[in-house]
């Protein structure tokens, strides 16, 4: 026991040193079979790109500069569109049709007052009926909880964010739950399909069927369907409210988790808070056609008007969120090198935003990742 004391203070004097923070910090996965890319892989591809409101173009361009600094095989096309506006412009609309691939900062939602969340329209005009985010615990950043990796996947396009909402009688609301056989099917089979391709080992689905018992009992029929076609992936259900307290208390007993719209929005932010803050957490929404990728969970991707006065905000998430999109692009070796110097820069701990206990600016954090780049 004496001999093992003395070895952390020798320890702890060792990993302040340069020289063992370079051996410590994360390298990239060694490869021992390569990528054969297809013939035409490496022409460079058209990205939509929408800035946004509040931190969005802070964010948004230091994706930019850090593929540029990488001389990654994409070039943006970038569109300026406001939470404030009563549509997603129809030439947006169309560039990412066309592109396939959109990158976005955040879109501010006006509370009430009548005005729809062009989010929703985004989702709904493209079908982009999964959202996927992914949180997990980053090293050099302490948490309350380890060995956190959780896949939360949300269907994306219908439920209470179906929009179908009226007022019966002055002072009485109806607002419609809508729960389709078509879209519940669907995103089980995609967070099954995810599970399979990356090598989780369990799915769990998120309801309340004990109250809604034809709307999420619906969706757990569906997702018991397709659980049956994944014999190797391990498949259990839990009730909302009990996954938000076992979320606090022990969330690396999660792997992948599916769940209806809003369940999904909550349930994302929760993980995101737990495994290190919405500003580390990437994500994206797909389809059977187009991608859009953003930061993975909702709260605080417009930020405030300080930290964007201040240009504080972490790009840490649409950084992350960008490495997604590479990997999507199959463009895997930039995927790689963008996470790796990413992950350096947060477990050297020596340049982080205001979230995540640091005084950093947004372009010191670029300048940091840039650096990082092999």
């Amino acid at each position: 026991m004496a001999r093992r004391a003395l070895t952390l203070p020798i320890l702890k004097r060792l990993s302040g040193s340069p020289a063992t923070a370079r051996l410590l910090r994360p390298t990239q996965p060694a490869r021992t079979v390569t990528y054969m890319p297809r013939p035409g892989d490496g022409a460079p591809r058209a990205v939509t790109l929408i800035p946004g409101d509040g931190i969005g173009p802070l964010v948004t361009n230091a994706v930019e500069q850090v593929m540029s600094a990488m001389h990654a095989p994409v070039y943006f096309e970038s569109y300026e569109v406001h939470g404030d506006l009563k549509r997603v412009p129809e030439e947006v609309i169309e560039s990412i049709r066309k592109n396939k691939v959109c990158l976005k900062g955040g879109l501010r939602t006006p509370v009430g007052g009548g005005v729809s969340s062009l989010n929703v329209q985004l989702r709904k005009e493209l079908d982009l009926y999964a959202s996927l985010v992914n949180c997990f615990n980053l090293p050099g950043l302490p948490t309350r909880h380890e060995g956190v990796d959780i896949v939360v996947i949300r269907e994306n396009t219908e439920g209470e964010y179906s929009g179908l909402e009226h007022e019966v009688v002055p002072g009485v609301v109806e607002s419609l739950k809508v729960i389709t056989k078509f879209c519940s099917e669907r995103i089980a089979k995609y967070a099954f399909e995810y599970a399979y391709l990356n090598n989780r080992k369990k799915v769990t689905a998120v309801h309340k069927a004990n109250i809604m018992k034809l709307a999420d009992g619906l969706f757990l029929e569906s997702c018991r369907e397709v659980a049956t076609k994944y014999p190797s992936i391990k498949y259990n259900e839990i009730i909302v409210d009990n996954c938000c307290m076992q979320l606090v208390s022990k969330p690396e007993q999660f792997d992948v988790m599916v769940t209806p719209n809003l369940y999904g929005n909550l349930v994302a932010n929760t993980a995101a808070g737990i495994a290190g803050g919405t500003g580390v957490m990437p994500g994206g929404n797909v389809g059977a056609d187009t991608a859009v990728f953003e930061q993975g969970a909702s709260a605080g991707n417009v930020g405030n008007e300080k930290i964007v006065e201040q240009k504080k905000a972490n790009p840490v998430a649409l950084l992350l969120s960008s490495a997604m999109m590479l990997r999507h692009l199959q463009f895997p070796s930039f995927a790689d090198r963008l996470e790796t110097a990413v992950k350096r820069v947060i477990s050297e701990g020596k340049v982080r935003t205001k979230d995540l206990g640091g005084y950093s600016t947004t372009q010191e954090v670029v300048d940091a990742v840039i650096a990082n780049l092999d």
